[in-house]
C-alpha cells in the first residue's frame, strides 16, 4: 500500500504554519489515540501514520527536504532518478507545486511568517490512578496530585528579568528560521540561536532561569463513571500544560487501573462468580446465600445440581458505561468433595454407595452404555 502524503495525513495545506501543523496533529492524534481505541488495529495504524507525518513536518529541516524530494528527503536518499538536465524534473518525487519552491527562493515567506507567534496548544499530560472493584462498579471521585509546567508568575512567561524584555534574534532577524542557498536548492532550518522563537532573552528571569516555565504541583479531582473497566482512560479537558502565545491548555489523560476483587470477575457488564457448594447441597437441592456487590440474595438450586452448572441473576451485574441498564450476575456452582472424613462419615458414604443401582447417575449410566458399545 502506497504511503499517503504527509500533508494529507494531517489534513493541512503545504503552506501550513508550524502552529497549524501542531494543532492538526494534536486533534487527530486524540481521535485515534491507543488509550481511547483499545484493540483497534485501524486506529493504531492511523496513530503511527500521524506520528510519522508529524515527525517530519514539525521539523523545519526535514520538512524542507520532504517538500523538495518527497519521501526520500527526510532520510537523505538523494534525488532518485533525476538524470536529465535542468529542465527535467520527472525523477523528483516530491516537487509537486513549483510555485511554492520559487516562492521560498525568491522572497515568498521570507518575512516573519515562520516565527512562532501563533497560538500553540499546551502539551497533554498523563496520570495513573488505581481504584477498587467496587468503586469501578458504583462510580467515585478521586483526588490526586500531579506536576505540570506553568507560566512563570515572576516574568509572566516571557523568560526575561522583570523590567526587561526579549530582543529580536540577530541570527534570523525575528523569523525563527535560517535559510542557506546552494545554487537552485534552498535549505531551511530552525534558527539555532533562538530555537525558532524569533527572540532571545539576555537578562534571564531568575525564578525560571529564562525558560518562562516553572514546575508546579497541582491537585485535581476526577469523576470516575460507574462501570469503568481496567485500562480505560478519562480525559480532563484543559488540565494539561498551558499553551504558548495565547493558545489553549493541553488535556490531562487519567488512566484507570481497577484492582482485582477477591470473589468477582467481570466480562463487560456481566459479573462472574464461582460459588462453592457441598455434595449434599448439590444432591438434595438447597437455598443458597449468593453474594452480590450490594447485598446477599437467596437462590434455590434444584436437586441433582451438577458441578459447573450456571445460573443467572438478572440486574445484579455492572452498569453499562454508556447507559442502557445493568448487566447480570452469572453464578457457576463448584461442587466441593471433602478431603478429610472421619470413619463414621466414610462408612455412611459406603452405605450410600452400596444402596445405589447406578440409575441415580445419569452421566455414569451414559458413560457405561458408551463403553459397552466400544467392546461388544
Amino acid at each position: 500500500m502506497a504511503k499517503r502524503d504527509y500533508y494529507e495525513v494531517l489534513g493541512v495545506p503545504k503552506t501550513a504554519t508550524d502552529a497549524e501543523i501542531k494543532s492538526a496533529y494534536r486533534k487527530k492524534a486524540k481521535e485515534c489515540h491507543p488509550d481511547l481505541n483499545q484493540n483497534d488495529k485501524t486506529a493504531e495504524a492511523r496513530f503511527k501514520e500521524l506520528n510519522e507525518a508529524n515527525e517530519v513536518l514539525s521539523d523545519p529541516d526535514k520538512r524542507a527536504k520532504y517538500d523538495q524530494f518527497g519521501f526520500d528527503g527526510p532520510n537523505m536518499q538523494g534525488f532518485g532518478g533525476a538524470g536529465g538536465g535542468a529542465g527535467d524534473f520527472s525523477g523528483f518525487s516530491g516537487f509537486g507545486d513549483f510555485g511554492n519552491i520559487f516562492d521560498s527562493i525568491f522572497g515568498g515567506g521570507m518575512g516573519g511568517s515562520a516565527r512562532r507567534e501563533g497560538p500553540e496548544q499546551g502539551d497533554d499530560l498523563r496520570h495513573d490512578i488505581a481504584i477498587t472493584f467496587e468503586e469501578a462498579a458504583n462510580g467515585c471521585q478521586k483526588t490526586f496530585e500531579f506536576i505540570r509546567n506553568e507560566n512563570c508568575e515572576t516574568c509572566g512567561g516571557s523568560g526575561a528579568k522583570p523590567g526587561t524584555s526579549a530582543q529580536t534574534c540577530p541570527m534570523c532577524h525575528g523569523t525563527g528560521q535560517v535559510r542557506q542557498s546552494g545554487g537552485f536548492m534552498v535549505t531551511v532550518r530552525t534558527c539555532p540561536t533562538c530555537h525558532g522563537e524569533g527572540k532571545i532573552v539576555k537578562d534571564k528571569c531568575t525564578a525560571c532561569n529564562g525558560s518562562g516555565r516553572v514546575r508546579k504541583r497541582r491537585t485535581a479531582t476526577v469523576k470516575v463513571p460507574a462501570g469503568i473497566d481496567d485500562g480505560q482512560t478519562i480525559v480532563m479537558r484543559g488540565q494539561g500544560e498551558p499553551g504558548a502565545h495565547g493558545g489553549p491548555s493541553g488535556d490531562l489523560y487519567v488512566r484507570v487501573t481497577v484492582r482485582p476483587h477477591k470473589l468477582f470477575r467481570r466480562d463487560g457488564t456481566t459479573l462472574l462468580l464461582d460459588l462453592p457448594i457441598t455434595i449434599s447441597q448439590a444432591a438434595l437441592g438447597a437455598d443458597l446465600e449468593v453474594p452480590t456487590l450490594k447485598q446477599t440474595v437467596k437462590y434455590r438450586i434444584p436437586e441433582g445440581t451438577q458441578n459447573d452448572t450456571e445460573f443467572r441473576l438478572k440486574g445484579y451485574g455492572l452498569p453499562n458505561l454508556r447507559g442502557g441498564g445493568t448487566g447480570d450476575l452469572l453464578v457457576r456452582v463448584k461442587v466441593e468433595v471433602p478431603k478429610k472424613l472421619n470413619e463414621k462419615q466414610k462408612e455412611l458414604l459406603r452405605q450410600f454407595e452400596n444402596s445405589t443401582s447406578g440409575k441415580e447417575y445419569e452421566g455414569k449410566k451414559s458413560f457405561v452404555d458408551k463403553l459397552k458399545g466400544m467392546f461388544p
